[in-house]
């Protein structure tokens, strides 16, 4: 049996000209209706590609670990359509985290909070937290205004393998198993995005990315001012 390919909608210099002008509405709707199928869409994030389905689907989360074999104890995070979503998924929102949000969001943070009962715990780890990031990419953007719901946002590679910033990057054995790749061409690479816990009395740099620890800290000190 041949390995069912996935289904791109847009050649690269389409897609391309579709993040700086968003999706069409006819892309939209088919990877709405594939999320809300249950299903696995490749889509471009700010520096590189990721893997979405239903972060509030169990099955559809289970099928992202298996994916990228990827252990259950390493929690997955999610992008939110939109900011005032962020205490619907996350309890413990101080003051001075919304002071960082309103510093590096959308794009280059996600942060970590307190989980809500609401959400699978498939997507925990078992941390009883979840990482939260507004994306800063119009493409990634579009995607979650359209679904209206969390998706999950975690690099298109297999566990510990190395992430991708084309299409092309994204490993054979994900490739086949993808119902919808949105392809945006050759992304800008580089770190991803930092991590940082919001749930004790003051932030933690979980992963270093794009913003550095100390950029954290100086305006953390700012937002306490």
């Amino acid at each position: 049996m041949s390995k069912r390919k996935p289904k791109t909608l847009e050649t690269r210099k389409a897609a391309a000209a579709a993040v700086e002008t968003a999706l069409s509405r006819q892309v939209l709707q088919k990877a709405v209706a594939i999320l809300e199928g249950g299903g696995l869409i490749a889509y471009p994030t700010r520096c590189l590609y990721g893997l979405g389905v239903d972060a509030l689907n169990a099955d559809a989360v289970r099928r992202v670990y298996r994916v990228k074999q990827r252990s259950s104890d390493k929690p997955l995070s999610i992008l939110i359509p939109h900011r005032e979503d962020l205490q619907r998924w996350a309890t413990g929102i101080t003051p001075g985290a919304l002071g960082l949000l309103d510093r590096f969001w959308p794009g280059k943070v996600t942060f970590v909070f307190k989980a809500r009962q609401s959400l699978p715990q498939e997507l925990l780890g078992g941390t009883g937290r979840i990482g939260v990031r507004l994306p800063a990419h119009s493409t990634a953007q579009a995607l979650v205004k359209a679904f209206g719901r969390p998706l999950t946002a975690t690099s298109a590679n297999l566990s510990g393998k190395p992430a991708s910033v084309c299409v092309e990057d994204i490993a054979p054995q994900i490739i086949g198993q993808l119902d919808l790749v949105l392809d945006a061409g050759p992304l800008q690479g580089g770190a991803g995005s930092t991590v940082v816990d919001l749930t004790g009395d003051g932030p933690v740099v979980v992963r270093e990315g794009v913003v550095s620890a100390g950029e954290i800290s100086s305006a953390w000190l700012d937002v306490l001012r």
